[in-house]
């Protein structure tokens, strides 16, 4: 977790009182009829406003805040619509929505009364392929169509931001209700249960042309606002990450304790110390990247901010699938049992490697704009 020491008084506060409620309410293993209740004292909490700047009704915090509570979020496993609508749904509005959109529902999100989800491409990355739906012109608005296979969503999703592409090429943004005509969506089984996701088919679902809600192209286009947004959900993704591997280490520490081998606690024997001191490691350097990045996120060019999304993303992927594996090893023949956290772990951080850009395409990326391509 990010150093309290470089927190404010009110972002520790604000840490503080979300680890209360989070460390209480852990979800991972519950059933899932619990998580509408746990949204909605979430939204009591103020936490869909906390980056929406007060004129559409929020807090003002900024990303550096979401940032610490998607740390949260990771360490505790916590299961929410927290990172489709709040991350994902309003970041893209803030970037990309035409302004009386965002004056109508962005205040509609922060009061619970609306929650919805993204619609991309598999991974949610511009640089991993087209957008599953198509967008067609008709005399009174636009067809969409497409079968979206992975769609990060939860229970109490009432619309869709789906990204599509246009008959010229482009892409164009959408705002469908789930319970429009020709949308449906079936709930997918997945690995990891933490991370709800659906399959939402879209067949020749009509929309009028209003609909359509991303702003004009003259002076800011849509993959603009995708290539900064894609940055901004890797580097919040980096930041829930950095609390797993945070939490496995705590885990660790925890068991090697309490576990006994020859009179004495395995913590003792020097090969435990020194994997441990590994994890240490390869969490101070992923916490000192995102750090840097979070507090750099508002005021850094989108190639700046690609950048440090780079690196960010990389270092927080590749350390929680060693932190989760390690706690596994370490817990012994334990580790992957039920009863026991890491397993959970390593699930979410097999599954974190893979959305909104892999490590290779990070790295390619971060290669190409450090050479000028």
């Amino acid at each position: 977790m990010i150093s309290s020491q470089t927190l404010t008084e009110e972002q520790r506060l604000l840490v503080d009182s979300a680890e209360n409620f989070l460390s209480q309410n852990c979800n991972s293993r519950s059933d899932a009829g619990e998580d509408v209740l746990l949204w909605q004292q979430m939204l009591d909490l103020g936490w869909a406003a906390v980056h929406i700047p007060e004129e559409y009704g929020g807090l003002g915090l900024g990303l550096f805040e979401l940032g610490l509570l998607q740390q949260l979020m990771g360490k505790y496993l916590f299961r929410s619509p927290f990172f489709t609508s709040v991350v994902l749904v309003q970041t893209l509005l803030l970037e990309a929505a035409r302004e009386e959109v965002k004056e109508s529902l962005l205040p509609a999100l922060v009061e619970g009364a609306q929650s919805g989800t993204l619609i991309f491409n598999k991974g949610l990355c511009p640089q991993d392929g087209k957008p599953y739906v198509k967008a067609v012109r008709n005399k009174d608005g636009w067809t969409l169509s497409g079968l979206a296979e992975q769609v990060l969503d939860s229970e109490v999703d009432l619309f869709a931001l789906v990204v599509a592409e246009l008959e010229e090429g482009d892409s164009g943004l959408f705002y469908v209700p789930v319970n429009t005509p020709g949308v449906s969506k079936s709930v997918l089984k997945v690995w990891d249960l933490t991370r709800p996701q659906s399959t939402w088919n879209f067949e020749d679902v009509q929309l009028s042309s209003d609909a359509r809600i991303d702003k004009p192209g003259v002076f800011y286009s849509l993959s603009e606002a995708l290539g900064r947004c894609s940055a901004f959900y890797a580097v919040m993704l980096a930041a829930e990450q950095l609390g797993g591997a945070s939490r496995c280490l705590e885990l660790t520490l925890q068991y090697t304790l309490e576990r006994h081998q020859f009179n004495r606690s395995i913590a003792s024997f020097q090969a435990v110390k020194h994997r441990c001191a590994e994890m240490l490691v390869e969490i101070e350097k992923s916490k000192s990247a995102l750090e840097g990045v979070l507090s750099e996120l508002t005021s850094s060019s989108t190639s700046e901010l690609t950048q440090c999304a780079a690196i960010t993303r990389i270092q927080s992927s590749e350390c929680y699938r060693f932190c989760a594996s390690e706690a596994i090893q370490l817990h012994g023949g334990v580790g992957f049992t039920w009863e026991y956290d890491p397993q959970l772990h390593f699930k979410r951080a097999q599954w974190g490697s893979q959305w909104f850009g892999t490590d290779d395409t990070w790295r390619a990326l971060l290669v190409n704009q450090l050479i000028g391509e």
